[in-house]
């Protein structure tokens, strides 16, 4: 006689519905439906309707709401989905043969920005690629926290990394912590809730309210200690516009400049070969 295994099938996850996701979204945004049907031309009603799932949303209610909370575009295919319907962005490998002419010119962008330090950043502030002249910076961050997906906010703030070289630690961690609360804020990301969490556990991290998404400084100076002197930099971020891509949209190009006539002498005679090294070891 043989015994025979029953199978125990494993409960579903339900499906999110379209219409909570799309209040989350008008929440998030600090909307009443009155407003949010008055910008987007659709009564208030139908946005009621949608939202307590009276009514099914067409694919293009779908995406007219979302353009109109400003919903990032990975989101955007997340409504969809739970609208019951497929997703509208493409989502390109960085590194794959469409996405070729657009990694050339960013490519092309940091490199032409040397002696100075620049650097491409996916959503979670993984570095994608870098120039040589990071290495400026890399010489500094023990080469675990290097390993890809190096994460450019962890080797900034982290003990082992730039943590104890930076003259404005307080300063400067307050500003990266805005920052990811701003980008949270914007996006309800996930991973960036957890980078969020990683960081403010980090030993003399300084405390920022959950509410903060203020504005920083005009120009809040990255300064750091290192064998070279006192280095200064202010730092400008740009992203992609127009982008149509899930990937595109996500990344963020982050280009330092010279605050001082000894920064600027120190990166120009930096061991470029050197940083060039340190720099491709942590390139995903």
């Amino acid at each position: 006689m043989t015994a025979t295994a029953t199978a125990t099938a494993l409960p579903l996850s339900p499906r999110p519905r379209v219409g909570s996701l799309l209040r989350d979204w008008r929440q998030r945004r600090r909307l009443s439906q009155l407003e949010l049907a008055s910008e987007s031309g659709v009564s208030t009603r139908h946005v009621s309707f949608v939202e307590t799932g009276r009514s099914k949303p067409s694919r293009e209610l779908v995406l007219h709401l979302a353009e109109h909370l400003e919903v990032p575009l990975r989101e955007r295919n997340a409504l969809l989905l739970a609208a019951g319907y497929a997703p509208a962005f493409p989502a390109a490998d960085i590194t794959g043969p469409e996405l070729a002419p657009v990694r050339d010119a960013l490519e092309q962008l940091i490199e032409r920005h040397q002696p100075s330090p620049a650097i491409v950043v996916d959503r979670h502030w993984n570095l994608v690629f870098g120039n040589a002249a990071i290495g400026v910076f890399l010489e500094l961050v023990e080469p675990s926290l290097l390993q890809p997906p190096a994460n450019t906010i962890r080797a900034t703030l982290h003990p082992d990394g730039l943590g104890p070289h930076l003259v404005n630690f307080e300063q400067y961690a307050t500003h990266l912590q805005q920052r990811l609360r701003r980008q949270l804020f914007m996006t309800g990301d996930a991973g960036t809730r957890a980078l969020l969490d990683e960081i403010a556990a980090y030993p003399g991290m300084p405390h920022v309210a959950a509410h903060t998404t203020g504005v920083d400084e005009l120009v809040l100076p990255l300064r750091l200690r290192t064998r070279h002197g006192e280095l200064a930099f202010f730092t400008t971020i740009a992203t992609l516009g127009t982008a149509t891509d899930v990937t595109l949209e996500e990344l963020s190009i982050e280009l330092f400049y010279p605050l001082d006539d000894h920064t600027r002498e120190v990166l120009a005679s930096f061991d470029t070969d050197a940083g060039a090294t340190a720099a491709g070891a942590t390139v995903r």
